[in-house]
């Protein structure tokens, strides 16, 4: 990525990192959507406020681009509402202009880094490949989450005191992921 909201503090630039890392593990692992992935991760490393229940129940719907519509990409969606949450948690009427600019900014940066928002122009050429489909989708989640990450700390670098490390450093494997859906599956069960 270019030097797009870059910030010249190291441990910012480590903290974007994990999170990118972390939103990607989450959506490789098929623990998350890519809406959902983007926005947990942002919500739980920076201390959006939300339970992973609830981001992930407000991100579900924009998952699969737009409720499985084929218009814009869900990393890109979790992007805005996640940076929207916490660019704007502190006084979401006062910041609500400000949260319109940020969405575009991040409109704009996706679409010039993967040359389109809208989930079936950026797979068309995946269409009939899910495994090259899904790789692509893991790095698009992975990149909307940095992009997101970027701005947010550009907008509120106050954010990085509140980093939630031991969530952000924890990569779980394909089996462990799978053990945690069962195991969430057989807790709701009960």
């Amino acid at each position: 990525m270019s030097n797009w909201c870059y910030n010249p503090d190291p441990q910012a630039e480590a903290l974007i990192t994990q999170i990118k890392k972390c939103a990607g593990n989450l959506y490789q692992t098929r623990q998350l959507l890519c809406t959902e992935a983007v926005v947990v991760t942002l919500n739980k490393a920076l201390n959006g406020g939300l339970s992973d229940a609830q981001a992930i129940a407000v991100a579900a719907p924009f998952s699969i681009a737009l409720g499985d519509s084929g218009c814009i990409c869900g990393a890109l969606s979790g992007a805005v509402l996640a940076c929207c949450l916490l660019a704007g948690n502190d006084q979401p009427y006062h910041y609500r202009r400000r949260m319109r600019k940020s969405a575009r900014r991040l409109h704009d940066a996706f679409k010039t880094t993967n040359g389109a928002t809208c989930c079936r122009v950026l797979t068309r050429n995946n269409r009939h490949d899910r495994q090259n489909r899904f790789q692509q989708c893991a790095h698009l989640t992975a990149g909307a989450a940095e992009m997101a990450a970027r701005l947010i700390l550009y907008q509120r670098p106050e954010l990085i005191r509140y980093t939630e490390n031991g969530f952000l450093h924890k990569t779980d494997t394909k089996i462990g992921a799978m053990m945690t859906r069962l195991f969430r599956i057989n807790r709701l069960k009960l």
